[in-house]
C-alpha cells in the first residue's frame, strides 16, 4: 500500500526514491528556529542591517533543511520557497517565514501519520502471530503445530 506521508527512513536503508527525512531532530530545531524568527519579525520592524541579516538565515536554514530531506522532498521545498536578499521587504520576509513554517508542519504532521500507520502495521502483525501462536483446538488456531524447535 503507497503511503504518501514522508517516513523517518535513513538513505541507508536501499531506498533509492521517495519521501524521507534522514535527521529529523535537526528538521525540529530548524523548525524552532524560523518559528522565533518569525515571531520576533512581528514584533519589530528590522532596519536594513536586521533584513539582510535575516535573509541569510533563512538561506542558510534552506540549505541546511535540505540535507536532512530526500530528493523529492528537497524538490518540493525548492518549488514552495523564493529566495530572499538585502532589498526584501519586511512583508516579503515575514511571508517567506510563514511559508516555511507552514511547509514544515505539513511535513511534521505527514511525519506523525507515517509513524501512525506504521504503529498500526506492527500491532496487526503482533496480533497475527499471537492468533498463530494459538494451540491446537482454539478457535482460530488451524495451523498444525509441530514439536518445540531447536532452540527449545
Amino acid at each position: 500500500m503507497a503511503n504518501e506521508e514522508p517516513e523517518i527512513l535513513m538513505p541507508s536503508d536501499g531506498r533509492p526514491s521517495g519521501e524521507f527525512v534522514s535527521q529529523p531532530a535537526k528538521l525540529l530545531r530548524i523548525a524552532a528556529m524560523i518559528r522565533e524568527l518569525l515571531e520576533e519579525v512581528r514584533k519589530s520592524s528590522p532596519d536594513e542591517g536586521g533584513r539582510k541579516r535575516l535573509s541569510a538565515i533563512y538561506e542558510k536554514a534552506l540549505a541546511t533543511l535540505k540535507e536532512g530531506l530526500s530528493e523529492d522532498l528537497q524538490k518540493e521545498l525548492e518549488t514552495l520557497t523564493l529566495p530572499l536578499d538585502a532589498k526584501s521587504s519586511e512583508s516579503e520576509i515575514r511571508l517567506a517565514q510563514a511559508q516555511l513554517v507552514g511547509w514544515l508542519e505539513g511535513l511534521f504532521h505527514g511525519i506523525q501519520a507515517a509513524l501512525w500507520a506504521q504503529h498500526a502495521q506492527a500491532r496487526a502483525g503482533l496480533e497475527e502471530m499471537r492468533r498463530r501462536g494459538l494451540p491446537p483446538g482454539s478457535p482460530e488456531g488451524h495451523e498444525e503445530r509441530r514439536g518445540p524447535g531447536q532452540y527449545l
